[in-house]
């Protein structure tokens, strides 16, 4: 090999190094002593602290999907730790399954809160981690989640729910919410209907936040996760399956309007 393709070899190798994306699953436990499992994701190309986003799953629970996002933010150079709200990472196909473990979730509101707070403790205790930057984001079920935070006043600078559900455990009271408000919807999703959407704008008007909902054209509930077309059929025979279908432009869309939230909150 000659000198200069053997230093070719050598820089295109570092560039390589340099962008890597490290990734670690680490346990924790909520104040309930109940065991849960973090997927933690970041640049370690990048130096210093930067800010944190806490990933909240759909229903389905910690699948690969939750921790793939965990990986896109990372790759945007945040700090991302995608949460465990139902308990030892547990997850499911099965819509059946998934209804119970989100309603056992919901079941205490503060018991909720409770978990969520100790899966942003855990995002803030990491090195790479500006605590004073902080952002959550959430899809379905994880879009109540994170949704609800902003309802309560979490110290949290953004936060963004795709094809969330909306409707509030305790409506935001005028003044609760202090974070900036991303609302990605699905023009014809079906679980979450446009009624909900209306009565969301709603609440938030009266509590005077400062928030946008941008709904997808065509767009069905789940439209970000590529597998939502399969999971629309699996683990349940015979029976009608829930109403989800992937968009790639409403996904594409709806990242690319969370990345200008957070450029205006974090300046990255």
């Amino acid at each position: 090999m000659s000198r200069f393709a053997l230093l070719f070899a050598l820089i295109l190798t570092s560039g390589l190094a340099q962008a890597e994306i490290k990734t670690q699953e680490i346990s924790y436990k909520g104040p309930d002593g109940t065991a849960l499992v973090g997927y933690y994701a970041y640049d370690d190309a990048i130096a210093g602290k930067r800010p944190g986003v806490v990933v909240v799953h759909e229903w389905w629970g910690l699948n690969d999907y939750a921790k793939r996002r965990a990986r896109d933010l990372a790759a945007l150079g945040y700090s991302a730790l995608a949460i465990d709200m139902y308990g030892e990472g547990k997850n499911t196909e099965h819509p059946a399954d998934a209804q119970a473990f989100m309603q056992a979730a919901l079941a205490s509101a503060p018991a909720a809160k409770a978990r969520f707070l100790a899966g942003l403790d855990l995002l803030k205790a990491q090195p790479q981690t500006d605590p004073d930057k902080l952002a959550a984001i959430g899809y379905c079920f994880g879009g109540k989640v994170v949704l609800d935070m902003a309802r309560d006043g979490v110290p949290l600078a953004a936060v963004a729910s795709f094809h969330g559900v909306l409707a509030a455990t305790t409506a935001a009271k005028p003044g609760a919410v202090k974070a900036k408000v991303l609302v990605e919807h699905g023009e014809r999703d079906t679980l979450v209907p446009m009624a909900s959407v209306t009565t969301f704008k709603e609440e938030f008007d009266n509590a005077g936040a400062d928030y946008r909902v941008v709904i997808q054209p065509k767009a069905k509930h789940s439209f970000t996760n590529p597998d939502a077309d399969r999971l629309s059929h699996a683990g349940h025979g015979s029976e009608k399956g829930p109403d989800l279908g992937y968009s790639q432009v409403a996904d594409e869309n709806s990242w690319a309007d969370m990345q200008a939230l957070f450029k205006e909150v974090f300046g990255q």
